[in-house]
């Protein structure tokens, strides 16, 4: 199972940079990431090369972040391949809360990330179905 690395931040002028600074400074590479804000706070949600020490070093900044169990699927690059995953998804009545996109470096394929309730039940189903999960 993936962990993505789940940070609470207040949406302001260079958060996300600090973030990053953060990262580098610990020798953490970025993998996939991506931002959702609102007005006055925003997530930002990332796949890293190592998620506890990503986890303790953002934290001692003072940031309040968390690890979330997330699904990879490796996809082909071609037209119809999310719509695919998403069709199999609706068949079987599984409800998706968030997805993004990150890269397989040692297949050079797209990798969608996604959230959903029951991690294991997801991860079993498209499995069953002949999709690739990253693990």
């Amino acid at each position: 199972m993936l962990k993505q690395v789940s940070i609470f931040v207040e949406n302001k002028k260079g958060t996300f940079q600090s973030i990053t600074s953060i990262l580098q400074e610990e020798n953490i590479n970025i993998l996939g990431s991506v931002t959702n804000d609102s007005a006055e706070y925003g997530i930002i949600r990332m796949i890293v090369s190592d998620t506890e020490k990503a986890i303790q070093a953002i934290s001692q900044m003072g940031y309040l972040c968390k690890a979330t169990d997330i699904i990879g699927v490796e996809m082909t690059d071609e037209v119809g391949s999310l719509n695919h995953l998403l069709l199999e998804l609706t068949k079987g009545n599984i409800s998706v809360d968030y997805t993004y996109l990150c890269f397989n470096r040692d297949t050079g394929k797209p990798v969608i990330i996604l959230h959903a309730e029951d991690i294991f039940e997801v991860e079993n189903h498209l499995e069953s179905k002949g999709f690739v999960v990253q693990r």
